[in-house]
């Protein structure tokens, strides 16, 4: 063992389970993140909903009462946007012969990036059918998705899945399982590993809420749409992008040739699939950003 690591500690992936006959029942770690996460994200919403001295002429977007209609709309986002996202960005050819186990979400395989988009096409449409300004509700959604990224990161690293690149730095952890032994020729036994999962429970999780939160009811920020969206998809693309630098990619992307598992690996570049997508992310935050700080004095100047 490693003179300086960490042993993962006796956490199971399972809150309760119980028997009913030949079934067995669980509720794990990771499916209450989601509801927590999602649930908290609603208060947080409808809080912001009931402040109008926050918003553009003293006027939330919505009602508090459209907020739990919102909630239903973003979980079916998460739950579509995430599988499809897993299955056409990380495993396409997998499921192209396999189509129907794309179905099969108790086996695992969501993407964050590919739920990401599944809550904008559902928040899209439901400010669309009742007839809400579409991107102050986004501001409003950038605040409360922080908490939830972090407690599904913590339950990640309950869970020993998604762990890091082996490292000899002091707070390396003993991951159990595969994780323990695939660490290449030039380690012998056990390995450490970085816990990128906390990393990034406290960069695009804890830190991202933190920032939002006080621009949002501590400032005048929300009387700027589009701001704290830019900042929540700048903040969170360039979280992810500098975890990557530590995070193990995908079994998948592992070959002989490339055994750091690059998803674009020529012309001298080296990207993994998580940096893949987030770059899009951060450019896009910065260029909302952008776009807003240019129309502050037009929009001032026409308030005068």
């Amino acid at each position: 063992m490693l003179p300086f690591a960490i042993p993962f500690p006796p956490l199971s992936p399972e809150l309760v389970a119980f028997d009913i006959g030949d079934m067995t029942f669980a509720l794990r770690w990771y499916a209450l993140a989601y509801i927590a996460g999602l649930l908290i994200g609603w208060r947080i919403v409808v809080m912001l909903m009931k402040r109008p001295a926050l918003w553009p002429e003293a006027t939330p977007p919505m009602q508090p009462v459209q907020v739990e209609s919102l909630l239903t709309w973003v979980i079916l986002g998460v739950v579509i946007g995430g599988r499809l996202g897993y299955v056409l960005f990380y495993q396409p050819a997998y499921f192209a012969e396999n189509p129907a186990e794309a179905l099969y979400l108790w086996q695992g395989g969501m993407s964050f990036h590919g739920g990401f988009l599944g809550v904008v096409v559902a928040a899209l449409l439901y400010c669309r059918a009742i007839g809400a300004p579409p991107l102050r509700v986004a501001d409003a959604m950038a605040v409360a998705t922080p908490v939830g990224l972090m407690l599904g990161r913590i339950a990640n690293f309950i869970n020993a899945e998604l762990w890091g690149r082996p490292t000899d730095l002091p707070w390396g952890v003993i991951f159990p399982g595969a994780a323990a032994q695939d660490c290449g020729a030039e380690i012998v036994g056990l390995c450490a590993r970085h816990p990128s999962q906390l990393y990034q429970a406290g960069l695009e999780g804890l830190l991202l809420a933190v920032i939002l939160l006080w621009l949002a009811f501590r400032t005048r920020a929300l009387r700027h749409p589009g701001l704290l969206l830019g900042v929540f998809l700048a903040g969170y693309g360039l979280a992810r992008f500098v975890v990557e630098f530590v995070r193990q990619p995908d079994a998948q992307f592992v070959t002989p040739d490339n055994p750091m598992g690059y998803a674009v690996l020529q012309n001298g570049i080296a990207l993994t699939m998580g940096q893949v997508l987030s770059l899009p992310m951060m450019m896009l935050g910065l260029g909302i950003m952008l776009g807003v700080i240019v129309r502050a004095p037009r929009r001032k100047a026409a308030s005068e």
